[in-house]
């Protein structure tokens, strides 16, 4: 069981990954590529737990302390778990913490692009995607619809953040964490996204881009297709994907809109062409 250390100073720079280190920060903390990364919530650790995630250390609410036990019964005692008064808790995290607890955990050992695709036939491809929920979201949809893995672009957003693996989360327990569960890798600066896409294109994977091309496909025109391997790209939140990936795809593609509406936001439109392309 995690050893119980009551810490009554939030300056105390053991609490340092909970409030004070940037997920950069965090994911450099230990050695390059084997970072941090904080998991929120008593589900979302147990899921974490259960993906076989190494816990670093735990953040518990001094009020939730007694319903955190069976959480902290699954770790060893060389970790400690850092008991914070309820009243300090906030001021220390920005946030009203969900169900007590967080815990900083050891990144799982980087996985290259071609290790996570191996076997897989539905892909999802994300490029240069910010905001952290998009990304979660994203992950729910493909883990939910069909996707057998997910890429990243060398400056997409990290799904490991706290807020991308909380909103990641279904609301059954056997969907949380979906960040923690999809297989996903991303790519090197040097080889996106001509390098990259050429490879799974060898590989035997149509490119799909979804984006507002000219000649554009509309979506409900592609058939479902059992044997074909699909790669879907998603762009940017503000200008899409960049010229280099388009030119990469083989295809482009769209989805139907009505009443003027040119688009979707990016967790919509997933959710939509997951559906369309990956059943």
């Amino acid at each position: 069981m995690a050893r119980v250390v009551r810490v009554q100073d939030i300056s105390d720079s053991r609490l340092d990954p909970f409030s004070r280190l940037t997920d950069h920060q965090l994911r450099r903390c230990l050695e390059e590529g084997r970072g941090l990364f904080v998991a929120e919530s008593r589900t979302v650790v147990e899921v974490a737990l259960d993906c076989g995630a190494e816990p670093i250390s735990l953040l518990v609410d001094e009020r939730d302390l007694e319903a955190s036990v069976p959480v902290l019964e699954r770790v060893g005692d060389d970790v400690e778990a850092y008991v914070v008064p309820h009243e300090q808790v906030a001021r220390l995290t920005g946030f009203r913490l969900a169900r007590g607890l967080l815990c900083a955990m050891r990144r799982p050992a980087r996985r290259s692009v071609f290790e996570v695709v191996e076997g897989a036939r539905r892909v999802a491809v994300l490029e240069d995607l910010v905001d952290v929920a998009n990304v979660g979201a994203l992950f729910r949809n493909a883990a939910a619809l069909g996707a057998d893995a997910v890429l990243l672009s060398p400056r997409c957003a990290a799904p490991l953040s706290r807020r991308a693996v909380r909103v990641s989360m279904g609301c059954a327990l056997k969907s949380m964490g979906c960040a923690l569960k999809l297989p996903w890798a991303r790519a090197e600066a040097g080889e996106w996204p001509e390098a990259t896409l050429e490879r799974l294109r060898e590989l035997g994977f149509t490119c799909l881009a979804l984006a507002l091309e000219p000649g554009a496909a509309p979506l409900d025109e592609l058939a479902p297709a059992a044997g074909e391997r699909r790669a879907l790209l998603f762009g940017n939140e503000g200008y899409g994907l960049s010229r280099a990936a388009l030119a990469a795809c083989d295809r482009s593609v769209v989805i139907p809109m009505a009443r003027g509406v040119d688009s979707l936001n990016v967790a919509a439109s997933s959710a939509v062409a997951f559906w369309q392309l990956f059943r």
